[in-house]
């Protein structure tokens, strides 16, 4: 039996690069991954989806460049050509994940656990010192009748055409509002079916209507407050709201109620935990699971279900050093929404001072010279103390804006700390020191 000091189950973001350091870092490394090497993340969720939200934005704008004296007499919109586009960086960024693994044995085959620090896979025993489970998620099912007539995320990423409209998406979080902007974008006939009383729930509510408002003025159609309870062979939603019964003829319907994780075979045998909602439980400070020498990362324990977390997770599981108390996310939808750290709501029930600054893009010289005055900055901020709790951001270049101040609020930074940096000028960033 071949032993390692490090076994990785999943070759996606919260296993090949925490792999590569590890073997950069002296540690006999395997990594077992049954599909492509980069999960979910590179092969069917963030790159090629950001690759069609890169198109759709070009669509827009083109459309929109009458207000900057250009006249465009036609856009014609290649869906096709726009996902070759994606599968393409999706081969090139594979193979760089690749070759970033010298040093560690990449084995291609589904690993299940058998106890005692042992794997198995396509009937090879393989010991460890450290089994990091790291085996991601799949898009989740409706649960409602006719369920099987929908389609998800994986699904829809794998065609080359743009799917049969009007296209009904059960779902208004990240996934779902995504997809909304992409198809809206490239013509197709979109409405959003959400079951809370707004779309991105857990997200600020203000910046979630604001986001929800500019897509509805694209054309895109929402339905809150929408149970959905059945999917007819044809493709008609059944659903109900406060005002009662009512149905949508649609020609797709897609699915994006979430992911549910991809959990290896043997967890029990090796006496690793489920939590309350299926996810593997970890300490949310190490990673480590109920099995001692076994940890998770990444969407599969769904304590946040971002890629860069996952890497974060990995590192921290493996004795890496990496802070996981401030995590930026990010909807790529056009505008932008983008978000870390407390909502003001959070942060009053900590900081009883606690308060949000709003800056409007309307007010900034950059944004209305690109024709993007229609966003919303708010930070959110301890009155007593002038620390830096959060920020929120829906508009042109959000997720730049919060990566500033991601840095911002990990450093424990003040207002009056921000208000002695120097922004270049014009820029967005003003904006964060507009809301001081």
């Amino acid at each position: 039996m071949k032993h390692y000091n490090i076994v990785i189950i999943g070759g996606g973001p919260g296993g090949y690069e925490v792999a590569g350091r590890a073997a950069a870092a002296g540690s006999s490394v395997a990594l077992f991954e049954k599909d492509y090497l980069g999960g979910t993340c590179l092969n069917r969720g963030c790159i090629p989806t950001k690759c069609m939200c890169a198109a759709a934005a070009r669509i827009l704008d083109i459309g929109s460049a009458g207000e900057f004296g250009i006249g465009v007499s036609e856009v014609k919109a290649d869906y096709g050509q726009a996902k070759r586009r994606a599968d393409g960086i999706v081969a090139d960024l594979r193979s760089d994940i690749s070759a970033s693994l010298a040093g560690v044995e990449v084995i291609n085959a589904e690993a299940s656990l058998k106890g005692g620090g042992v794997v198995e896979a396509a009937g090879t025993e393989y010991s460890a010192d450290t089994i990091l489970i790291a085996s991601g998620s799949r898009p989740a099912q409706l649960r409602c009748a006719g369920a099987e007539y929908a389609i998800d995320s994986d699904m829809l990423l794998a065609s080359e055409s743009l799917p049969a409209g009007p296209v009904a998406i059960v779902g208004g979080g990240v996934i779902g509002l995504e997809f909304a902007s992409v198809l809206n974008a490239f013509g197709v006939d979109v409405t959003v079916f959400e079951y809370c009383k707004e779309v991105l729930p857990g997200v600020d509510a203000e910046l979630a209507k604001r986001l929800r408002t500019s897509l509805s003025r694209r054309g895109v159609g929402f339905v809150l407050g929408a149970a959905v309870e059945e999917i007819g062979a044809d493709r008609t939603v059944s659903y109900s709201t406060r005002k009662g019964k009512d149905t949508f003829a649609a020609g797709t319907v897609l699915a994006a109620v979430g992911r549910r994780p991809v959990l290896p075979q043997g967890l029990d045998a090796a006496g690793v935990r489920l939590d309350g909602r299926g996810f593997i439980a970890v300490a949310p400070a190490t990673m480590a699971t109920s099995a001692p020498g076994i940890y998770a990362a990444g969407d599969v324990n769904g304590l946040c279900m971002l890629a860069h977390a996952a890497s974060a997770q990995a590192k921290v599981a493996l004795g890496f050093s990496q802070s996981l108390s401030v995590v930026p996310a990010v909807v790529f939808t056009e505008p932008e929404l983008a978000t870390v750290g407390l909502t003001v709501e959070a942060a009053r029930e900590l900081y009883p001072q606690a308060m949000a600054r709003k800056v409007p893009y309307a007010a900034n010289g950059k944004a209305l010279a690109e024709g993007h005055g229609s966003g919303l900055l708010k930070l959110v901020c301890d009155g007593d103390s002038g620390r830096i709790l959060g920020c929120h951001v829906v508009g042109s270049h959000a997720a730049d804006l919060v990566a500033e101040a991601a840095v911002v609020i990990a450093a424990g930074m003040t207002c009056g700390d921000l208000a002695r940096v120097v922004h270049a000028h014009p820029s967005l960033s003003e904006l964060l020191l507009a809301a001081l």
